[in-house]
Formats: structure tokens, C-alpha cells, sequence
């Protein structure tokens, strides 16, 4: 796996963490949340940026923000007793889908 995609995966790691940290700061009336937030944000926005010296920012933009609903509705399901309906689902699916297409065909991906 090429360098890029592994710096994409960690920022699409430290989005989510990020995402999750906002729900849990209770619209940032909480300290420590709060601060993650800011934290993960931060590095994830930092590695984002590595990513762009070899791969095209339409192409890491859709990665990192798809693979990042993706684990966040994962994560809001189980941490937050969020329900997904059939279209939710259905949606998410069709993320992962294109996620795959670009990584497995296309050529601006950046391999």
C-alpha cells in the first residue's frame, strides 16, 4: 500500500475520533471532548494535507469524508444507539462502492 493511503487512512482515523469527540462534548459544553475535537481535527486536517503531494484532492477528499460517514454511522449505531434505516444503509453501501471503484479503477487515485 503506497505511503499516501496509509497517511489517508490515519486521517480518516483522526476525523473520526474527532467527529465522535464532538458528539460527546454536548455542543462543547464539555472540557476534554472539546479539546479532542480541536486535537483530532487538527492532525487529521495535517495528514490530509501529506496526502495531497501525490494524490488528487478530488479523489482524497471523497476517501477521507466517505470512509469518515462510514465509521462515524458504525460508530453512532453502537456508542450512540443511533438507528440506520434500509435507505441509510443503502447509502452507506453505495459509498463504500465508490470508495472501491476509485481505489480498484481508477487512475487518478494516485497507486
Amino acid at each position: 500500500m503506497p505511503k499516501a493511503l496509509i497517511i489517508l487512512f490515519f486521517a480518516v482515523i483522526a476525523e473520526t475520533i474527532g467527529t465522535t469527540a464532538l458528539q460527546a462534548s454536548q455542543q462543547f459544553s464539555r472540557f476534554w471532548p472539546s479539546a479532542l475535537v480541536v486535537v483530532a481535527y487538527g492532525a487529521s486536517f495535517y495528514l490530509l494535507a501529506l496526502t495531497l503531494r501525490t494524490m488528487n484532492v478530488g479523489v482524497v477528499y471523497a476517501i477521507w469524508s466517505g470512509l469518515g460517514i462510514v465509521l462515524i454511522a458504525i460508530i453512532g449505531f453502537f456508542v450512540f444507539g443511533q438507528k440506520l434505516d434500509l435507505p441509510a444503509l443503502a447509502g452507506l453501501g453505495l459509498i463504500i462502492a465508490g470508495i472501491l471503484i476509485i481505489q480498484l479503477f481508477s487512475t487518478s487515485a494516485g497507486h
